[in-house]
């Protein structure tokens, strides 16, 4: 008579992300919106009624539910709705290319300062303390109104601004990582420092800089959106949401829709990537795992 094994399988890295992370109800939450605004930036040429630039002059500050203008026009008769949709496509993209660069620096410079340290270490976290000390927006303003108003210049001071974050964070997590077993294995297996630093340790780094660029894309939406309501961001016509609130301010009395849905676009999307962000934290931090 045999004796049956019964063997269990292990769940892949997915799934057990997946389990972490759908116990956090808000993280959903936030993950089905973030879902919904990217389908409807990259489907805003097909969804979207109107050019965001189409201007309807028998229809200026049309309120909301009019035939054929499901959330009203603005100013100057162009379709609330059209430009909120493209409008998502523009923040998304700013977003992304803040996020992409800050974070590319800042995995380079903290890997680098965590790993050689010495005179290098304290060169780039003296920089880093420097960049830190000042307060994140009023920096950025400072750094658009020397390079000049644009999107452009507003995107690279927002990524400037936020390098410190992600070079303290890959620095911490270097340093946690550089002495560990598996690090000296392959340092005494002849690896070169470039090998060691991107393809020993830095995997192994990366579950709090994914929560971090997560948090600091929602950070870069609301930063960008306050650049452009100050006039240093996106210009007009730009479809941006803070250039759309920008425009609307003299109209908060009179016609109340044309300030309103940008700003319920701003609110609702930089809370779900932060609801998002935190699941991501429940679900990749080891500490928090049940």
């Amino acid at each position: 008579m045999t004796e049956a094994k019964v063997t269990s399988a292990s769940p892949s890295p997915l799934a057990e992300f997946w389990f972490y992370f759908k116990q956090n109800k808000g993280a959903v939450i936030g993950l089905c919106y973030v879902t919904f605004i990217v389908v409807l930036a990259l489907l805003a040429n097909v969804l979207a009624p109107y050019s965001p630039t189409e201007q309807f002059r028998e229809f200026i500050l049309v309120p909301p539910g009019t035939e054929g203008f499901l959330l009203g026009t603005d100013g100057v008769g162009r379709d609330i709705l059209s430009r909120l949709m493209y409008g998502a496509r523009l923040s998304l993209l700013i977003g992304l290319i803040i996020v992409l660069i800050s974070l590319a620096m800042g995995i380079c410079l903290g890997l680098f300062a965590g790993y050689f340290g010495g005179l290098i270490d304290t060169s780039i976290m003296r920089i880093s303390d420097i960049l830190q000390s000042l307060p994140a927006l009023l920096l950025a303003i400072a750094l658009v109104a020397v390079l000049g108003p644009s999107l452009m210049n507003a995107c690279f001071a927002l990524s400037l601004v936020y390098l410190p974050h992600y070079i303290r964070l890959t620095r911490a997590s270097v340093l946690a990582e550089k002495n560990r077993d598996y690090v000296v294995s392959s340092r005494v297996a002849g690896a070169n420092s470039f090998r060691l630093m991107f393809i020993t340790i830095l995997p192994n780094c990366l579950a709090p800089l994914i929560v971090q660029a997560t948090l600091g894309f929602s950070n870069a939406i609301l930063d960008m959106a306050a650049l452009g309501f100050l006039g240093l961001g996106a210009q007009p016509p730009s479809p941006e949401w803070g250039t759309m609130l920008a425009t609307a301010r003299e109209f908060i009395q009179s016609a109340w829709w044309v300030v309103t849905f940008p700003g319920l676009a701003i609110l609702t999307t930089v809370l779900a990537f932060n609801l998002m962000g935190d699941g991501l934290r429940d679900a990749l931090d080891p500490k928090l795992k049940q």
